[in-house]
């Protein structure tokens, strides 16, 4: 927690959320009372919070896909991803320990941001409501992933000093969904826009703090709440695109009628893009050529053949979504490219996109989309009897997937269903671990794989086990002693 205190608010206007806006210049670290005055003040700290998100998410596959069975680590030279892949976990895995250390920086700089705009004039600092609701939903983001992730984590709710962070133990979930992601999610959404124009893109929204709120109140079971909160998301003008494979064309726009929310990346040979076209690519030459890639293929991230078998054959997503090498390419002339599989036997096409460089894709990651709040309005209308409803909810994505749709189902078959579509539709989309996990069927599912019942949490970081250095106030997650 010593590192986490000690970390001062770099206000990095390159690393921001909109593709414009990630392309403005830097500003430079002040102190507090020099920054705080102005509402371009707190604007460009609260690019700040944002910027975390983008190291963060991404590797969020590692803890959102990997565990799950619908991904496999084929490629064995990288023994953590084996590791993770087959739940030969311990604390001292790099994932965890700086997954802890981004959100607590997401949460220090937020933390900082609010502290200080509460006494703001608004008619200094005019937008002093966006601020507030940026700060918060982004807080309450990094505190979700982190209960999901860990379970019981220090709750800071303000800036603290070095000391007390020293002295500070982990809170219970439950209090920190009461205590602040709801609280945040709620006054986010009633302070935030509903949309942005020009450089703001890309920030987060009245939509995306709705849409997130249902998802925890999903994650807590709280299907009427859960349901009565992504119903209002349904009524705020977003749409499935007609055409699946268009969320995957990235020479179009991704702030389309389905995008609520993104952490967003931006090539052009700048370093700001994300590494997703390079990580999830077979290492051969016949695949970096077709799809215009730079560099190697990091042969990550390959769907498993259960997966394989759960999509129809006339099922739209299925080629984008799950590819084998062994299956080869057409070129845009119509030849044939054969290959023959050297590690990675199975690949997703979701994240290809032509390279200027190495580890620089313009591929955002999709945080939530239309598609996953209509899967989860569906859920919560049949965990609470309406399975009529439910099925009609599910047939919109489906119909989308060019796939029959479903009609008289039971509860429990639609349940079912629900969650079969959900792994179709958002593979590889950091989903299917938390929908294991929140739903209770982690350990029946993930059994051939090693799971243990005490992992569906993640170990603590070493390092802050070694910072505190007290198991009175900060216990190791039972398991992982």
């Amino acid at each position: 927690m010593k590192k986490i205190v000690s970390l001062l608010v770099v206000l990095v206007c390159t690393m921001s959320c909109s593709k414009d806006f990630i392309e403005r210049n830097p500003i430079s670290t002040v102190s507090t009372e020099v920054l705080y005055k102005t509402d371009k003040d707190f604007q460009d700290a609260v690019i700040g919070i944002y910027q975390p998100f983008q190291p963060q998410y991404m590797n969020f596959w590692q803890l959102g896909d990997l565990p799950g069975d619908d991904t496999e680590q084929q490629h064995s030279a990288a023994f953590d991803l084996v590791n993770m892949n087959n739940f030969i976990l311990n604390s001292s895995l790099n994932i965890l320990s700086t997954s802890w250390l981004n959100y607590y920086q997401i949460i220090f700089r937020a933390n900082t941001v609010l502290s200080n705009i509460e006494k703001a004039d608004v008619a200094v600092v005019t937008r002093k409501d966006r601020h507030i609701g940026e700060a918060k939903f982004l807080r309450a983001m990094a505190y979700f992933d982190l209960v999901r992730l860990f379970g019981d984590v220090p709750l800071l709710s303000a800036p603290i000093s070095a000391l007390e962070a020293a002295q500070k133990g982990r809170d219970k979930v439950d209090a920190i969904y009461d205590e602040l992601i709801i609280k945040d999610l709620i006054e986010a959404e009633a302070k935030l826009p509903e949309k942005y124009t020009g450089v703001d893109v890309g920030r987060a929204t009245k939509g995306a703090a709705r849409a997130l709120l249902g998802k925890v109140y999903l994650t807590r079971k709280d299907f009427v709440k859960a349901e009565a909160k992504l119903k209002e998301v349904t009524t705020m003008g977003y749409a499935l695109l007609p055409n699946f494979n268009d969320l995957w064309d990235y020479t179009k726009d991704e702030h389309h009628s389905e995008y609520i929310y993104d952490i967003e990346y931006v090539d052009g040979g700048q370093g700001l893009g994300s590494t997703f076209s390079n990580a999830f690519a077979p290492n051969l030459s016949q695949i970096i050529n077709f799809f215009g890639l730079r560099g190697a293929g990091g042969q990550n991230g390959s769907p498993t053949e259960g997966l394989f078998s759960l999509y129809a054959a006339t099922d739209k997503r299925k080629a984008i979504s799950v590819s084998r090498v062994i299956d080869g390419l057409v070129d845009k002339n119509g030849t044939f490219i054969p290959m023959v599989p050297i590690d990675a036997t199975t690949y997703t096409r979701k994240y290809m996109t032509t390279l200027i460089n190495p580890n620089d894709s313009k591929a955002n990651w999709k945080v939530i989309r239309y598609a996953d709040v209509l899967l989860m309005y569906a859920e919560a209308l049949n965990e609470n009897g309406k399975t009529t409803e439910a099925l009609t909810t599910l047939n919109l994505v489906r119909t989308r997937a060019g796939v029959p749709v479903f009609t008289g189902l039971a509860q429990t078959e639609t349940r079912d269903k629900i969650y079969t579509e959900r792994r179709l539709e958002l593979y590889l989309e950091g989903h299917r671990w938390f929908d294991l996990v929140r739903t209770g069927r982690a350990l029946t599912v993930l059994q051939t794989q090693g799971i243990k019942s005490y992992m569906t949490v993640f170990p603590i970081p070493l390092n802050q086990i070694q910072v505190i250095n007290n198991p009175t106030i900060f216990p190791q997650n039972p398991g992982y002693d």
